[in-house]
């Protein structure tokens, strides 16, 4: 397999290619379920093509709690079907295909109760232990374990001593989500899948009843292509009933948005040496570990604005803030968070209003000839819907098809990961950096972790920190444009690394700095890079005063206030 490059040449290929001839499958939607069927398709020997209108991940995908997890509270809803299919999925990802990007993470779930509430909530935890010992290949993580208040406070001393009884400790996973689906991509497209961001589909190629392609817009560098396929696959996540309105077709069933919003906070202003689950009225609250910094999250709201952009309120925030402090003994205040993010999940709906009781499980359907529609479900299962909206494409080709083969196929950066980790201390001395970097080189970018380091072995500048976000080398903002398909500098920000949430500026300093090291790789000249700065900041800006506003209609009117970047 060839190591796939989404630099600006490849993505023009990939365009001019899906037009040019017929493909068996166009996937539209660059999300992980988007890119997890393009990587099922093409693997299956069909020639596939992936377009995505915005960035890749740039919706849901990227706005996620960053959890492949089980599914642990949906045992108490009795789900023991979904649970079994997430823990399989679970222990695939961090064994065999993308051990480089999904890791281990513990969390403790404070008891309020005595004597019943750990026999209910530990029998639930053993009961999840043992379904991913059956089921999820799911040996690689530690089994749970009782604590007793004393025990607990000293693995969170973070916690109020009025605010447990006792503990929980089990374990679950996590990654960058939008990393992994970026890595999906370029796994696809290692395989040959044609694939291209920045390009927005504008309507269906229609024969009769049938659906034979799509009208494709570049809206990087203009111009519209009419791709032609055999089977077309909606994968548009919350966009999905926008999108089946191109086709007069609303399908058999509707999607719904619920947002769910993030506060991100260093890492030193809680003290813990465990990430934390806790039971709210409505749902669960997570503090999840990430990096040098906290994850709390998360909402669960109906949303019917902007689905580009969704906006946090200052009631969102404060929700947060209040349930969090509930159980800390020294509480967050506005000035600790550091970013905040909104993302939207695509629910099914159902007859209750309430999102939280609307379906996490996802559906296929065939609403009219050549066009596939798969929605719902959770980022842990992207892979078997994936499969599932394939299947359902083969049944509309006139040809014999392969059986999936994704459970046997490891993204790309995940092969010789493992030997790359042992002797990350020979990599460090061999480059200069600091044993560290290498680490955090190898959980984003794997194996490729070596064309990285070429970068700078040419340039040796390139092996400097970013100077506002040091966590990041200069290096990998020439990456992301030159390899991962970043076309603009909040794909850089946002995506391709966290800076946007991850530094109190929301990355407003390091902007230029990073501008500067894209221009050369995208073609940019000092005006467009004047722009690219400029969109950033106006960004950042609507984005702190929706977060201000005190409810959904006033921050989306605020967060509308920056329009997407227009390339010139």
């Amino acid at each position: 397999m060839r190591t796939a490059t989404l630099g600006p040449a490849q993505r023009a290929e990939s365009l001019a290619s899906m037009a040019e001839r017929e493909l068996d499958v166009l996937v539209v939607g660059g999300g992980v379920v988007g890119a997890g069927t393009a990587l099922d398709a093409v693997t299956r020997g069909l020639s596939t093509g992936l377009v995505e209108a915005r960035d890749w991940a740039s919706g849901t995908s990227s706005r996620s709690s960053k959890l492949i997890h089980g599914g642990l509270r949906y045992l108490e809803m009795l789900d023991f079907a979904l649970v079994r299919e997430a823990l399989k999925e679970r222990g695939l990802l961090l064994e065999k295909l993308a051990p480089h990007l999904v890791r281990p993470v513990p969390f403790l779930y404070p008891l309020q109760h005595r004597g019943w509430e750990r026999l209910y909530a530990g029998a639930g935890v053993a009961l999840y232990d043992t379904m991913a010992m059956t089921h999820g290949r799911g040996r690689g993580l530690p089994v749970h374990r009782h604590l007793s208040r004393r025990h607990a406070l000293r693995a969170a001393p973070c916690l109020r001593k009025d605010a447990l009884v006792g503990a929980l400790q089990y374990y679950d996973a996590q990654m960058d989500d939008a990393r992994f689906v970026l890595t999906l991509v370029r796994t696809a497209a290692a395989y040959g899948a044609r694939t291209a961001n920045g390009a927005r589909v504008t309507g269906f190629l229609r024969e009769g009843e049938r659906v034979v392609g799509a009208r494709v817009q570049d809206v990087e560098g203009g111009g519209e292509y009419e791709i032609r396929a055999k089977q077309v696959v909606n994968a548009t996540g919350v966009w999905t009933d926008d999108t089946q309105a191109m086709v007069g077709e609303r399908g058999q069933f509707h999607v719904r948005a619920s947002k769910g919003i993030h506060l991100v906070v260093p890492k030193d202003r809680i003290h813990s040496t465990t990430g934390l689950i806790l039971r709210t009225e409505k749902s669960v609250l997570f503090v999840i570990p990430w990096g040098r910094h906290w994850i709390v999250g998360t909402t669960d709201t109906g949303w019917d604005l902007d689905k580009a952009h969704p906006a946090a309120s200052s009631a969102d925030i404060d929700y947060l803030l209040e349930h969090v402090n509930s159980v800390l003994a020294v509480p967050l205040t506005r000035d600790d968070v550091e970013g905040v993010y909104a993302g939207l999940r695509p629910l099914l709906a159902g007859e209750s209003d309430a999102t939280s009781k609307l379906s996490r499980e996802h559906t296929v359907a065939h609403p009219v000839p050549g066009l596939v529609v798969v929605a719902g479900g959770k980022y842990t299962t992207y892979r078997v819907m994936a499969k599932d909206a394939v299947d359902a494409a083969v049944h509309g080709l006139d040809l014999r098809v392969a059986d999936c083969v994704t459970e046997e196929t490891p993204l790309v950066g995940a092969e010789g990961y493992h030997a790359l980790w042992n002797g990350r201390a020979r990599t460090a001395a061999r480059t200069g950096l600091h044993p560290v970097r290498v680490e955090h080189l190898l959980q984003r970018y794997g194996s490729l972790t070596e064309e990285v380091l070429d970068l700078v072995a040419g340039d040796p500048s390139l092996g400097e920190p970013l100077r506002a976000a040091d966590d990041y080398l200069r290096a990998e903002v020439v990456y992301a444009a030159s390899h991962e398909g970043a076309r603009h500098l909040e794909d850089v920000l946002t995506r391709r690394t966290r800076i946007s949430i991850e530094t109190f500026d929301r990355g407003t300093r390091s902007a230029r700095e990073a501008a500067e090291l894209m221009a050369p790789v995208l073609g940019w000249d000092s005006g467009q890079i004047d722009r690219e700065v400029q969109h950033y900041e106006k960004r950042v800006e609507a984005e702190r005063e929706s977060q201000r506003q005190p409810d959904d209609l006033t921050a989306d009117a605020a967060r509308l206030g920056a329009p997407d970047i227009v390339p010139l």
